[in-house]
């Protein structure tokens, strides 16, 4: 019996933590773009979206109709979502793709759509994203002269619609679409080389020792910090990305990077937070949070919330030894060329 019970238990111990590795392997958004056949099919052609589904979000009542919320008096808008793999799609990169199949400037209008249901938005269950979303919004705003309309709001709930509005264009490939088509094809071709290509892990000591130089050895292993203002990428702020020093994983963009006047480089965001782990650090007589790269385990810096505000308010100080910089002509060469698109002004609406 008592080996029984221990089976019993080793079993559930082993069901839990893989349901617990394969909650760390994604992460969800639910994202409104007009009418929800176009916006989950577009989603659904990005490398790393593990699974969609369309519904109603954040409006009054309960488990409405699709009749109900087309009289444009429950609230609701038409929304689908989005279930992706982190580490193969990065968050920067889904709202990025999100921005290009709608019109941001526009109220509850997408294509020739009208009605509150069909306003944009996007909808957060995790309060740690919101720092990535309002990062991607700042870069979005500063691209037009009007004001944006999409919502940022954090899930107050989300009911499935019918059956047949579920991967409705899959089944219905003839049917109605605000989104061009040229779109989808951009979207199944976004990120398909760097997930390919690259595999990203964490190096043994005796490689580890052979590949940095003892200062970079010294800050990612040990945790050194190296001196303010004297540091490689202090003043560096030319077009690029710059990697995890140990693994080569694309940590932070160029376009996230500000002078924050610490003497580190200083970012607003990472490309994606689950690239990242945080740890309290109580070292040194202080409280603060450290940041170390998820695969490499390598330390990085710090975090603090005294970032640009429109940004996110975060500011990710790190190290110029615990990163590479690739700059952007020698990305394609590198095998970061998919990350191109992100460092790039972003393309206006564009249908």
């Amino acid at each position: 019996m008592l080996a029984v019970l221990f089976m019993n238990c080793h079993g559930r111990a082993q069901s839990f933590k893989e349901k617990e590795d394969r909650m760390k392997q994604q992460a969800e958004l639910y994202l409104a773009g007009g009418c929800f056949w176009g916006t989950e099919q577009f989603l659904r052609q990005i490398d790393g979206v593990v699974e969609t589904e369309v519904g109603y979000a954040n409006g009054r009542g309960t488990d409405p109709t699709y009749e109900e919320v087309c009289t444009d008096t429950t609230g609701f808008a038409e929304t689908v979502r989005v279930v992706y793999d982190p580490h193969r799609l990065s968050l920067s990169l889904l709202l990025q793709l999100y921005f290009q199949t709608i019109d941001p400037t526009t109220l509850n209008r997408q294509g020739g759509d009208v009605g509150t249901q069909y306003r944009t938005g996007i909808y957060y269950t995790d309060e740690a994203d919101v720092p990535m979303i309002r990062g991607e919004m700042d870069k979005l705003r500063k691209q037009y002269d009007r004001a944006l309309m999409i919502e940022v709001l954090p899930l107050k709930n989300f009911y499935r619609a019918e059956d047949y509005h579920q991967d409705y264009l899959e089944k219905n490939p003839g049917g109605y679409c605000h989104i061009p088509q040229a779109l989808f094809e951009m979207a199944r071709q976004a990120n398909r080389t760097a997930t390919a290509v690259r595999h990203y892990a964490k190096k043994g000591d005796d490689e580890l020792r052979k590949q940095l130089t003892d200062l970079q050895y010294e800050v990612t292993q040990h945790g050194a910090t190296e001196r303010p203002y004297q540091n490689e990428y202090n003043d560096e702020f030319r077009p690029g990305i710059y990697v995890d020093v140990t693994t080569g994983e694309p940590l932070f963009l160029s376009t996230d990077k500000f002078e924050s006047g610490c003497g580190w480089p200083a970012f607003s965001k990472p490309i994606d937070r689950h690239l990242l782990e945080e740890k309290h650090d109580s070292s040194h007589g202080m409280h603060r949070t450290e940041v170390r790269g998820a695969v490499g385990n390598a330390h990085l810096g710090h975090v603090f919330d005294d970032g640009p505000r429109e940004s996110g308010g975060l500011r990710y100080c790190i190290n110029s030894a615990s990163l590479r910089f690739v700059p952007k002509e020698q990305m394609e060469r590198e095998g970061y060329g998919d990350y191109i698109r992100l460092i790039e002004p972003l393309p206006k609406h564009r249908h």
